[in-house]
């Protein structure tokens, strides 16, 4: 049932060179949203890290897609943050077992190909949602300031916005952001006017460069700060009071996002590459992976892990072939963390911002909007109404709002024919 075989892995060098590449860029951007998941969730920037790195590697390995990446997420961090209000830190192992657990058994029941009946309508919307999301997050490290107070995505942008026009525009920060935007859209061109033969890709060269840029010119930008070292401690799921019940129905709402989130990004990512039918990620296994790496992840400093579609859009971009590529992610990120740290705290929070602004511009698939767009009224109201909620509300709530009105509007279209 674990499905690894030797096609899952790069068959020659030139492939192994470009999954590494891509492997080192995803790490470099998953780094500090690991750290700011981490915290935000209450758990701790080194959850974040050991989430990134074990859950990750687990994932990747024994999952369904070879593009891929998981870890510590902002929808993640909403469920969780009043699981630990309200049962504490200690809870967590116990919690992502029994969440792992379901997740696991949804795979052995072969739930997982559900996903694949989704309409394009709502997935293409739940796809846009995501895009706006990805971008909203960053404008905290885009204007220079702190995040906005709020639950839910729109308020916290309006009240970081809000706040960066009372204390005033970081306008070098922005510099950064549109300096990391240039390079990460122009450098291909570059590349094909001077004719160049190496392969470069444009979220890690961007980073590279704009971070050298600030040296250079002493820009004063907030970096990543300090990284964690003391990640992968194992803690015992059994709880001394002996109490399980109460974490149940947490358990569950924590295993239902990491199922339907991560067979989504899964879906995605397969959409915006491109794939033949017969390399397309396999959900029942990727249910398996997942479940797995929420587990194991739990019990050794981490948090449940759930697909990360931003990193898996980076993963995608960047030019990755197969599941390598998000292994070495976690590689390089337990690299940073053991021996790399200080150099990689020098990296730009803008630079991180303007890679997955631009990432997010890029998720978008064009031929299967312009499907959605010629079919008919019912799709593009779906489409757009998916994404809205997803946006204003949040994306478990859009994929359902989707599918209840995609099956609301058939039900009546018979009803009257």
């Amino acid at each position: 049932m674990l499905g690894i075989r030797r096609s899952n892995f790069p068959k020659d060098k030139q492939v192994l060179a470009k999954d590494l590449i891509s492997g080192v860029t995803v790490a470099i951007v998953a780094l500090p949203l690991a750290i700011g998941f981490g915290i935000t969730s209450g758990i701790g920037a080194a959850a974040g890290i050991s989430t990134a790195i074990i859950g990750g590697f687990i994932a990747s390995l024994f999952g369904g897609s070879r593009f891929q990446v998981s870890g510590p997420t902002g929808a993640m961090t909403v469920v969780l943050i009043p699981v630990v209000n309200k049962f504490g830190i200690g809870a967590i192992p116990a919690l992502g077992v029994i969440a792992g657990f379901i997740v696991i058994m949804l795979s052995v029941m072969k739930l997982g190909s559900l996903i694949n009946k989704v309409p394009n309508a709502v997935v293409e919307g739940f796809t846009v949602g995501i895009a706006v999301i990805i971008s909203l997050q960053q404008l905290p490290f885009a204007l220079g300031v702190t995040k906005g107070e709020g639950e839910r995505t729109l308020v916290i942008a309006y009240n970081t916005i809000k706040s960066a026009l009372k204390i005033g525009i970081h306008w070098q920060t922005l510099l950064v952001v549109a300096i990391t935007l240039i390079i990460k859209f122009n450098i291909v061109k570059v590349v094909e006017f001077f004719k160049l033969r190496m392969y470069f890709p444009a979220s890690f060269v961007a980073l590279f460069l704009t971070t050298l840029i600030t040296k250079i010119f002493d820009l004063n930008v907030a970096s990543i700060s300090d990284i964690p070292r003391n990640v992968s401690v194992f803690t015992s799921p059994f709880l001394a009071s002996g109490s399980y019940l109460p974490l149940i129905m947490p358990a569950v709402s924590i295993a239902l996002l990491v199922a339907i989130e991560s067979l989504l990004s899964a879906r995605v990512a397969d959409d915006i590459s491109n794939v033949p039918p017969s390399e397309k990620f396999k959900p029942n296994q990727e249910l398996l992976g997942q479940g797995l790496a929420t587990s194991v992840a739990s019990i050794f400093g981490g948090m449940p892990a759930t697909g990360a579609i931003a990193r898996t859009n980076v993963n995608v971009r960047a030019g990755a072939s197969t599941r390598a590529s998000a292994m070495f992610h976690s590689v390089v990120l337990l690299i940073i963390v053991l021996f790399l740290a200080p150099i990689f705290s020098q990296i730009p929070s803008a630079a991180i911002a303007g890679v997955l602004i631009g990432t997010s511009f890029r998720i978008f698939n064009k031929a299967t909007m312009n499907e959605i767009f010629v079919s008919s009224k019912s799709n593009i109201f779906i489409y757009f109404i998916t994404a809205l909620v997803s946006v204003s509300i949040d994306l478990i709530w859009g994929i359902c709002f989707g599918i209840a009105l995609y099956l609301t509007i058939g039900l009546f279209k018979k009803s009257n024919s």
